[in-house]
This record gives structure tokens, sequence and C-alpha cells, in this order.
């Protein structure tokens, strides 16, 4: 049997929409190579995980050379060497005063631990998250995700959760346009603090850009202001940079954009370029609200985990690649607006970085085109090109490549989808 039947035989593939018809051999740089030999210029990243592009021989060396002296010690019951390293190495590229980590394997485990911690040290029970959001998969972090789309079919979900609008200029939940609504969302969080919950609220929780909402980015106030409202009533912020995370927007970590630094940042995917492992760094005050058994991860921190992430960060400041995210960035998101402006289809590019998202749509009534952000997908496949497809409407077409990105593969990205977006557009 093949791969493919493999899976349908073997695997639980039924909560798959549709696979990718691509049957992966290797993969090097930016470049997947399926198992018929055919390349593939790889804009998705596994998900925004590859940052420092497929395989690089600085991440791959460090792995092989841990994996040869010690795979598995349980990093909270012996000391690893190589948790404690990466762990300082958090505390000096994190912003502010973060100092103290967690490793776990997952970023819906950072994204629990996060929470608990929180709630200990606030010594609160509630937790307020964005609509349109998306934290991972588990009980927990499906009840702080705003999408009804990724919970049906599970519900209850976890009390104490308490949803405020989405900074989804594109779609404003209140009908405004950016600048002249002074933020109305941001400001939305009081009210949803004073009137929606029923407790004091632990933290309120948001990526800097949203990710599986559609490649949301806030306005330039917009987390700024929201976090002196959660701090003036006595909670934290929880940053989750899962997706954001480690160059991926042109700054090391997306929060950088805007002035703030996080009580707690939660990481994972492009934290080691592939190699599972997540994290959540918080101040030294908030980290001691743990006490003997209030938390443990058996398989988080591996030390061949741990010894790719510190390769990794090593990559990413040795070779510039958050200043070549925003270089490249900068390059499709001015070729895609151009494009935008003479075809309907597409009704808004945004991103930062090379975290960028077109939204599609039928008409200028905004209807979404999820049919057609198919169809795009599809027709890049055909082309030799991998890009994803999400938002809370299935109708953004995602570019999320490695940062190693060259000059003619960018050129290449924007021309594949000139192309194709062209053909769907009719």
């Amino acid at each position: 049997m093949d791969a493919m039947e493999l899976y349908d035989k073997y695997m639980i593939t039924s909560m798959v929409a549709g696979f990718q018809p691509v049957v992966v051999d290797e993969a090097h740089g930016c470049t997947m190579t399926g198992a018929d030999g055919k390349d593939y210029l790889d804009c998705f990243s596994g998900i925004a995980v590859c940052n420092a592009g497929h395989g690089h021989p600085k991440v791959l060396a460090a792995a092989k050379e841990q994996m040869e002296k010690l795979v598995h010690c349980c990093t909270y019951v012996y000391y690893n060497p190589r948790a404690a390293e990466l762990a300082a190495k958090l505390a000096e590229v994190t912003p502010g005063r973060l100092q103290k980590t967690f490793f776990g394997n997952s970023g819906a485990e950072a994204l629990e631990g996060a929470m608990r911690l929180a709630k200990q040290h606030t010594n609160r029970r509630e937790v307020v998250a964005l609509t349109m959001s998306f934290h991972g998969r588990t009980y927990a972090t499906l009840s702080i995700t705003g999408n009804r789309g990724r919970k049906k079919g599970a519900s209850p979900y976890m009390p104490g959760v308490t949803f405020t609008p989405a900074p989804y200029c594109y779609r404003c939940p209140f009908g405004l346009e950016y600048p002249e609504c002074s933020v109305a969302c941001a400001e939305f969080l009081d009210h949803v603090l004073k009137y929606q919950t029923g407790d004091p609220v632990a933290a309120f929780i948001a990526e800097p850009v949203l990710g599986e909402g559609g490649i949301i980015v806030p306005p330039p106030e917009y987390l700024k202001a929201t976090c002196e409202i959660i701090r003036n009533d006595g909670g934290l912020f929880i940053c989750d940079e899962v997706q954001s995370g480690f160059g991926r927007t042109g700054k090391m970590f997306a929060i950088e954009h805007y002035g703030i630094d996080p009580d707690i940042m939660c990481m994972a995917k492009g934290i080691a370029d592939g190699f599972p492992v997540s994290a959540f760094t918080v101040t030294p005050e908030i980290a001691d609200a743990f006490t003997p058994g209030d938390h443990l991860s058996t398989f988080g921190g591996s030390p061949i985990s741990c010894a790719a992430a510190m390769a990794n960060i090593d990559v990413m400041l040795d070779e510039d690649l958050p200043d070549k995210s925003h270089e490249r960035g900068q390059y499709l998101m001015d070729r895609l607006g151009t494009f935008a402006e003479d075809c309907s289809l597409v009704g808004d590019v945004r991103g930062k970085g090379l975290m960028i998202g077109i939204e599609l749509v039928k008409d200028a009534d905004k209807v979404p085109a999820s049919d057609e952000a198919k169809a795009v997908r599809t027709g890049c496949l055909e082309k030799g090109m991998l890009v994803g497809v999400g938002g809370a409407l299935a109708n953004v077409v995602r570019l999320q490549p490695p940062l190693t990105l060259s000059e003619d593969e960018a050129v290449r990205v924007a021309d594949t989808l000139e192309d194709v977006l062209t053909e769907v557009a009719g």
C-alpha cells in the first residue's frame, strides 16, 4: 500500500476536510518534494513551523549531536542542561521582564499551562478571549477559541470564558471604519469586564496577529489599549505567539510591533524548526505561583528539541531572518496589494512579514468566496506551489513560507498567485 492507502485504512482522518494530494518524501529549504519526484515551493511551512527552512543544517546538526548523548530524562525530575540553556536564551530574546519558562510539547499545552498559572497568580478564575481566535484543539484551548467552526459538536465547553470582538477592520463588528472608529473594539473589553463576566478575570488572551482567524492584524493602538484595560482591572495579558513568533512577522515576536510587554507569552510551532517543543515564559513573580505538584509534562523540554531550538534561535539571529521576513513580506504585500486594485475577487490583502492573508470575496458586499479560495489553493498546487486556506469564513488564502524565502522565490510566489487569482476570477 502507498501512503494514501495506509492513511485511508489505518488513520483517523474523518475530521479533515480534504488532504492536499501530495505524498511528501523530503523537504529542504523552501522546497518540498513529493514521492513522485515533483518539487513544490512551500508557502505554508507545515503551518508556520519551519521558519528557518526545512532541514536547516545547523538545526539538524544540533539535534543529531544531542541525540547521541541523551534522548530523554524528564525535564521536571532531573536537571536537563539543554532545557536550562534554552530557557536562558528565551529570557534574552523575549520582550520585557519575561524570564522563567515552562516547557511542553504543543501550543495547546502551552496555553493550558499559561491559563492555569494566571489563575493561580491572580487568584481569579475567568478569562477573556477574542472572537475569530484559535488557540488549540484540547478542551480548554477550544474553550477559548472564538470560532464556532472549530468547536462544533463538542459543547458544552469550559465555563468562565467570555469573548470580546476581534480587531477585524475589514469586517468590523461595529460597522465602523478605522481610524474614525477610535478603536472601539479595544474599548469594548471594558464593557465585557463590567457586564459579561461572573467573577474577576484572571487574563485577557490574544494573538498579536490572528492566524487561523484569517491573518487578522490589529490596529497599532489595539493591544496597548486592551492591556491597559485588563491590567487596570487586576488581570494579566497572555500573548499567544504560537503562530506569529520566531521571526514570522518581521520581528522576533509579533508583540514587538505594538510596544507592549506581555505578562505571559506562549510559544511553539517555529521555536525549533520542526522539532516538537512548546513554552510559556513569564515574569519571576508570576512563575512563583506554581507550587509542588501543580504542573508537569513528561516529554516537555526534550533534550533533542531544546538543542534544536537553541540552534534555531541562533540561525534566526545570525542570518537576520526576521529582517528578511519583513523585506520579502513587504515585497509580496506591495505586489499583491497593487494586483488587488484590479481584481474584484480580492477583498483585502493584509499581514506582517511573511504572515500574509488574501481575503477573497464574491462581490462588493464582501460575500465570502470560500469555494474560490479552495480553487486558488488547487491552482497553486498544479503550478507547483503550496498555500493554505483559512479564516473564520474559510475564504482567506494564507501565505506563510519559510523565512529563508529568496528574492527569486518571492517573485515566483507573486507571479503564481496573480496568474491563479486571475484564472479563478474568470
